[in-house]
């Protein structure tokens, strides 16, 4: 009788890895494709700077601002916006979200004077607002806590995946265009990159389901265990209202950490092609083939302590030792400025660190939330991030313009994250590790 069970007990666990195995292939490619989309017309604004400011006269100061800015827009429309995509379903929201962002995008391209990019900057915030918590909670239709950490990691992938594909290939545009058709580089990148945007929110409105029910891809069966591994995990939670996910004091204790973590990640995000720069290599093609190397190794990393995360259900040492190694690479990236070589390793170093830490926090607001509280914590945690993205390359900016330097500004941010790394252990791991 044993041995029956055991067997019975191997054979439940095999096909539950075959179903969510299904649900992974058709679901994590399609949105992953979506975030690196999504992420590169965010942030590559960084290698537009390379051209821009030279061209149109503007101030590290005004670059950091317009850079910033965009969160303001982000912050404004991002709970809101999670309001409606309870009450509309995620796959209309997210397709609105995509098209409406691949248009701001595209017109970044009319740019002429600071308050024009402060505008556009500010309104591709506001139609971009949502969108990270839409996907993360759409996660949470399909997948229970268990496999949280290894889906988050392979959707957040698309940071990293948009360094490595969106470096080389923004580096090319503004080297190979420039001029052409009597548009600058930074002009045809800004319009090239913006078109897959619009494309994909469409496809996306034919391609998503809101619910597991009208999902025709999965069998009857395969349904019914999924609803009920999430009805069962949800019964364990105790946070499941939107009053609870806006105003619950554990979720505002997240959401700082999560400011810290995000303060080096988007410091890294907008100034790396600067920095590398800075360390003696000007071609913008180079800038951009070197940019991708820090990205592929912090997606070697984000995959292999999310498997180790889910393999032990622990979260919190998972979380704060990356936010260490991210600070400690970007005090390294400040003591070898002017060695190309060290800078870079440095810079790898501190990508690897920094960008883990965003798929590993996202684990642990679905731990303790679900249904509304989880749509709204996570708009809460993103949007307090969200204020780090402003701050970082603003805090940067000014640090330039004041010194000649940004090293004052990158040890600021690598405090940030060590901030970050000592808070995640006020949450009890009984709440968070599973």
């Amino acid at each position: 009788m044993t041995d029956i069970t055991a067997q019975d007990a191997s054979a439940t666990t095999v096909d539950d890895r075959a179903i969510y195995t299904k649900v992974m292939w058709r679901l994590i490619p399609f949105l992953l494709t979506c975030y690196v989309v999504a992420y590169l017309d965010r942030v590559n604004v960084g290698f537009a700077k390379l051209q821009m400011l030279s061209e149109l006269g503007f101030s590290e100061l005004v670059y950091g601002l317009g850079a910033g800015i965009f969160f303001i827009g982000y912050v404004i429309f991002e709970i809101p916006g999670n309001f409606i995509l309870i009450r509309v379903g995620p796959r209309l929201w997210i397709s609105r979200i995509m098209i409406t962002w691949g248009v701001i995008s595209a017109l970044t391209m009319l740019v002429k004077t600071p308050m024009s990019f402060y505008v556009f900057r500010f309104l591709l915030g506001a139609a971009e607002a949502g969108f990270i918590p839409a996907i993360l909670y759409y996660l949470t239709i399909w997948f229970p806590s268990s496999q949280r950490g290894k889906t988050s990691s392979l959707f957040l992938a698309g940071i990293p995946l948009s360094g490595i594909i969106g470096g080389p290939l923004s580096g090319w545009i503004m080297s190979e265009l420039h001029g052409s058709t009597g548009l600058a580089g930074w002009q045809w990148m800004f319009l090239l990159e913006s078109i897959p945007a619009i494309i994909l929110g469409i496809v996306c409105y034919l391609y998503l389901d809101d619910h597991i029910d009208s999902a025709d891809w999965l069998t009857g069966v395969e349904k019914e265990k999924i609803k009920a591994d999430i009805s069962r995990e949800t019964r364990e939670k105790k946070l499941h209202s939107f009053h609870d996910g806006l105003l619950n004091g554990r979720v505002w204790l997240l959401s700082f950490t999560y400011f810290f973590f995000t303060l080096g990640l988007y410091g890294l995000s907008f100034w790396l092609p600067s920095i590398i720069k800075e360390s003696g290599v000007k071609d913008p093609l180079s800038v951009g083939m070197l940019t991708a190397i820090p990205y592929f190794g912090a997606l070697v990393v984000m995959f292999l302590v999310a498997r180790s995360s889910d393999r032990h259900q622990e979260r919190r040492w998972h979380l704060a030792l990356p936010a260490l190694v991210g600070a400690a690479g970007l005090m390294l990236s400040v003591s070898y400025a002017h060695n190309p070589v060290l800078a870079l390793v440095a810079l790898t170093i501190a990508a690897m660190g920094a960008l883990t830490c965003i798929p590993q926090f996202y684990t642990l607001p679905p731990a303790i939330l679900s249904g509304g509280a989880a749509a709204m914590g996570l708009a809460v945690a993103n949007s307090v991030g969200s204020i780090a993205g402003f701050v970082s390359p603003y805090l940067l900016g000014w640090f330039k313009e004041l010194t000649g330097s940004t090293d004052v500004g990158i040890m600021l941010l690598a405090g940030g994250l060590v901030l970050g790394a000592l808070l995640v252990f006020a949450n009890p791991p009984r709440l968070v590790n599973r």
